[in-house]
């Protein structure tokens, strides 16, 4: 933390490039080294649209991960899988006593998905240790690459890193057609031992995650770097809009109580609220359903499910509280009754560390690269490695702001940008000259 505290201090008094100066810095990441590797990792899970479909604990994640290994080896890296399934690559430091830098992503995809979602991370940080090879370049702290398992469904390896990861969320079936506790015995871990996958805070200096945006922003903008501010909170909820069935021919309109039409006014108040406020919250319904569902029935019930995201706790509050109001008021019209239901899912926000935060964007600026700060709006391994020790993400631009598909897309040259700056944050935050 002395590092990251002193760097705050020359932040804060306009010295920043002094922290940072370096006798490296003007090496920068292999755009066709990066592709290369990007390409082999499509090899794994490829499906006939050009995507993956490299879903956790499958055979391709499987082929996938041994892929991973080999090349951690060949960069020389202590290759281990930890009870969680977690792929650690350690690069050893001049000062063993010295707490870990760890940085990657993940490797798994959704069904039908593509080929730089949580990729980009994980052959950024193979790059970042080929680079040191390279320029046989020596940290102080220890460095360890990290693949995580199964980010997609449910941030399993980093929810066991931080000794969070239960027994009922091993139950959970995951798109494998394995529960998460048979998948991460098939990928090489232990889950009968999972609690020795979660690390000593004491033991990491920092986490750092490079991603690509998954949204538009940077790409629509011509932005180079995303320097991430925080992964939103994520909070759900079950509604359940009680009405009368009847008959849909006999009954007039001015005498119904209409679940269905009660429900419709609500999706588009959310909508409203979560327009007129200011700031950067989201809200979605994003599943709705009528009982009993024939066509000749005016419905006595509904279900749909809330969304809720935001960087602030208070404003997802606040907007989960005028959409409770409006509920209400729309009660009163139609006398239909709201039931709301929050579901044990949520995700708190995940502030990133200002300190590191800050780091990245002066490197990212020494570098001569454009950057913006911002939010993520998915959520990432790194909201919960925040949780225990100082991090920071790094964003490059996704095509068209296209993700989880076939067409997602980060050209060579954006993510060698990503890395570089990935490399020089790792230096200014070791210390290393």
């Amino acid at each position: 933390m002395q590092t990251l505290r002193a760097l705050t201090v020359l932040l804060s008094a306009g010295l920043a490039s002094i922290a940072l100066a370096d006798a490296h810095d003007q090496v920068r990441a292999d755009p066709a080294r990066m592709q290369t590797r990007i390409d082999a990792l499509a090899g794994f899970g490829a499906n006939p649209e050009g995507g993956v479909s490299r879903v956790a604990f499958s055979d391709a994640d499987i082929e996938g991960r041994q892929w991973l290994k080999r090349e951690m080896v060949k960069l020389g890296l202590v290759v281990r899988t930890d009870t969680a399934g977690n792929i650690i690559g350690r690069r050893p430091g001049s000062d063993s006593s010295l707490p870990v830098i760890l940085f990657g992503s993940h490797i798994d995809s959704v069904p039908g998905g593509g080929n730089y979602d949580g990729q980009v991370g994980v052959v950024g940080a193979l790059e970042v240790i080929s680079l040191l090879n390279d320029y046989d370049i020596s940290t102080r702290h220890p460095l360890e690459v990290v693949s995580f398992t199964d980010e997609e469904g449910g941030l399993t390896g980093s929810r066991a890193l931080i000794g969070k990861l239960t027994d009922a969320a091993m139950e959970t079936m995951s798109n494998s057609g394995y529960s998460i506790r048979e998948g991460i015995a098939r990928v090489g871990g232990d889950p009968e031992r999972i609690e020795e996958s979660a690390v000593d805070p004491k033991s990491l200096k920092a986490f750092l995650e490079l991603h690509i945006e998954q949204g538009a922003f940077l790409h629509e903008d011509e932005v180079q770097i995303g320097v991430v501010e925080g992964i939103v909170g994520i909070r759900w909820w079950q509604i359940t809009v009680n009405g009368v069935a009847n008959h849909g021919g006999t009954t007039p309109m001015n005498r119904r109580t209409d679940a269905l039409v009660s429900a419709a006014e609500l999706v588009l108040a959310v909508n409203h609220i979560a327009n007129s406020m200011e700031g950067r919250q989201v809200a979605t319904v994003g599943r709705i359903e009528a009982f009993p569902g024939a066509p000749n029935v005016i419905p006595g019930k509904v279900e749909m499910y809330l969304e809720i995201r935001d960087l602030d706790a208070t404003k997802m509050q606040q907007v989960f509280d005028a959409v409770q109001a409006a509920a209400a008021d729309l009660s009163k019209q139609y006398g239909t009754r709201f039931d709301f239901a929050e579901i044990d899912t949520a995700s708190p926000p995940a502030p990133t560390d200002p300190a590191v935060r800050d780091l990245i964007a002066v490197t990212a600026e020494k570098l001569g690269y454009s950057y913006r700060r911002m939010p993520s709006g998915a959520g990432h391994d790194a909201q919960d490695l925040a949780t225990i020790t100082p991090t920071g993400m790094i964003f490059v631009p996704s095509v068209g702001g296209i993700s989880h598909s076939p067409r997602e897309f980060t050209s060579a040259e954006d993510m060698a940008r990503g890395a570089s700056v990935l490399l020089h944050s790792i230096l200014a935050i070791d210390g290393a000259r």
